[in-house]
Parts: structure tokens; sequence; C-alpha cells
């Protein structure tokens, strides 16, 4: 029988949650995993209720579309969307680990701190350096998930 590790299971469950963003510009999925278990799962969108971006995309004039300054304005992030959740249940992220289909932005980076996540393994890129050197201090471990397999993140 050929399981996946626990970390390639994860993986694959965000890159499914990844699947209902409602963004048009990038499908991202979360997953805060305590002690093997699923806590939480987020995708970038819309707050809860409220429209999607439109049909003509993000690049189209506020108020119909959703972009400013050449950021995306209306969609929370899906790590955001997945401490969110663990909050709105009562589940703590203390001691988490978060598996994101891709490097988490500085927002995100500084939310997942003061969630009380351990650990963060990502798969795809996000040109956000600022957010690797806020890991580094909060002393975070940090791992690129690549073709099954962990690879520690070298913050310096």
């Amino acid at each position: 029988m050929d399981r996946p590790s626990w970390d390639a299971y994860f993986m694959q469950i965000a890159h499914l949650v990844s699947t209902r963003a409602t963004c048009p510009r990038r499908s991202v999925g979360a997953v805060v995993v305590r002690d093997r278990q699923i806590v939480a799962t987020g995708y970038n969108g819309a707050p809860r209720g409220l429209p999607h971006c439109p049909e003509g995309g993000p690049e189209r004039d506020w108020p119909e579309g959703c972009m400013m300054n050449g950021h995306c304005i209306r969609s929370l992030h899906a790590e955001q969307n997945a401490l969110l959740q663990a909050a709105r249940i009562g589940v703590s992220c203390e001691g988490a680990t978060m598996y994101v289909t891709c490097q988490p932005c500085n927002t995100c980076a500084k939310m997942i701190i003061n969630a009380g996540v351990r650990r963060v393994i990502y798969e795809g890129d996000y040109p956000d350096p600022f957010s690797l050197e806020l890991f580094r201090l909060s002393a975070m471990e940090v791992f690129r998930y690549r073709e099954g397999s962990l690879e520690q993140v070298d913050l310096g």
C-alpha cells in the first residue's frame, strides 16, 4: 500500500481547499493542523456573505473591481481565513502547523505568529522576503514543500 506522508497528505488537502478560492488572480489554500488533526481550513476570497470579485476580473476599476494600487482589496488571504475560521469555532492554533499552497505574505506572517502557529510549510513562491524575516525573528520553523519532500527554508 502506497500511502502519502502526513506532509504530502495535508498539502494535497491545501490544494483541494484552494479550489474554493474566489479571487481570479490566484487560488490559495491553507490548512491548520495540530496533532495530525485538521483544525481549520481557508482559501482566498471575499469576506463571508459579501460579493466575490466581479466577472470582469480584479483589473476593473473600483467600485466594480477589487484592485487598488495594484493590490486586491476585496479578498482575504487563505491563511487569514483559516485563522479566522479557527477563532470563529473557538479552536486554538497554539503549536499548530500551517500548510499553505504558497509562501505567506508579511501580513499573514504576522497573524500566523500571533496565532501561536509554530511551523509553516508552503509550496509556491510569493514575492515577500519580509515575511521570511518575520518568521526568522519569531523562531518559526519554516519548510518548503517540493516534490513530496520538505526543505528547511534558510531564514538567515
